[in-house]
């Protein structure tokens, strides 16, 4: 019997979660509601959630064609976030960084500037209405252009502090290696705009390293990371926070299975790895089961789970009172 009431009563933080792949399935059938792109009852769950014996990463991301649908208004935009406020709050996360790709919701009615302001709006709406501390994370997309990417960091830039708290460089790792948008981020150190980004999903040591250079302060997903002691030594002296989120790899094949999986590799070695969703509808998760799954799967005990909690207090971009505040929580836990 599974006794998840301990973690569920621990203050929780999820530091990589993405808009449009935790938009609830109630959320998606009200946005997509009287449109043609809704589906029946019996399909619509299958269209937004991977199956048990998911594949690929490229299987794996075709579950966001039917969310960003939904992504395409102020109104829509808004919605999705309150709605990812609302279900942190069910299970006592008490900060979370929401990240998604403004690019990717801009059209013929909205511009980037809006766009942007529509999440930051539901993100200061939710944090009143269910007591959540929230940070944006604007996503680059590999597969645009550096230097329509830096036009869209511009514009985020203007909200560094009022609710965007970071970059990050998301898409295809091996079709579009990261060093290709390093202009980008020479701009966002220019600008003070703190960045994580996508690094070692797939395999790619490569982009790690490149991520390390670049001056990113967290890895997504980090998996490559394993292969070389040296970038390891390195993340660990640059206290570089790792965004971890186990079922999403399990699912996209990063890793194997449990066994294969380097997080104990990371806490032997000193890395302030992190414990995060990705994609709560997608993966069918939330950072309860997340952390129960890391409780159960790799034996460790309360004090390791609340550990993997602080260092992603310590590693976040929240403001400073917001993480003493999660440390102080924490430290009671």
């Amino acid at each position: 019997m599974r006794n998840e009431s301990w973690i569920q009563k621990l203050p929780k933080i999820d530091l990589h979660c993405h808009l449009d792949g935790s938009m609830g399935i109630e959320a998606v059938r009200e946005q997509l509601a009287r449109s043609e792109f809704l589906l029946p009852d019996d399909r619509l769950k299958d269209a937004l959630q991977v199956s048990e014996n998911c594949t690929s990463l490229t299987e794996y991301l075709k579950k966001f064609e039917l969310p960003l649908k939904c992504l395409q208004t102020e109104k829509g935009l808004k919605a999705a976030t309150l709605n990812l406020l609302k279900q942190a709050a069910a299970e006592n996360i008490k900060y979370i960084e929401i990240r998604f790709a403004p690019l990717l919701s801009v059209n013929q009615t909205l511009d980037c500037r809006q766009v942007i302001e529509s999440v930051v709006s539901g993100l200061q709406e939710g944090e009143k209405r269910y007591a959540v501390h929230g940070g944006i994370i604007v996503c680059a997309m590999r597969h645009h252009t550096a230097e329509k990417n830096i036009e869209m960091l511009k514009t985020a830039r203007v909200l560094l502090g009022h609710g965007v708290c970071a970059l990050d460089l998301a898409g295809d790792e091996s079709a579009y290696p990261t060093q290709m948008q390093r202009e980008l981020f020479y701009k966002a150190k220019q600008w003070d705009m703190p960045f994580t980004i996508h690094s070692g999903e797939c395999g790619s040591v490569e982009n790690v390293k490149e991520a390390i250079e670049l001056g990113a302060r967290r890895l997504g997903h980090g998996i490559a990371l394993r292969k070389s002691e040296a970038l390891i030594k390195l993340c660990r002296q640059k206290q570089i926070g790792i965004e971890m989120c186990p079922s999403s790899n399990l699912q996209t094949k990063a890793i194997d299975s449990w066994h294969d999986y380097p997080l104990e590799l990371f806490l032997e070695k000193g890395l302030l790895a992190t414990i995060n969703t990705d994609n709560r509808t997608v993966s069918n998760t939330s950072i309860t089961e997340e952390l129960m799954l890391v409780y159960e799967n790799m034996h460790y005990n309360k004090e390791v789970i609340i550990n993997l909690l602080k260092n992603a207090a310590e590693v976040s971009f929240a403001k400073d009172h917001v993480k003493n505040e999660l440390l102080s929580a924490l430290h009671k836990a």
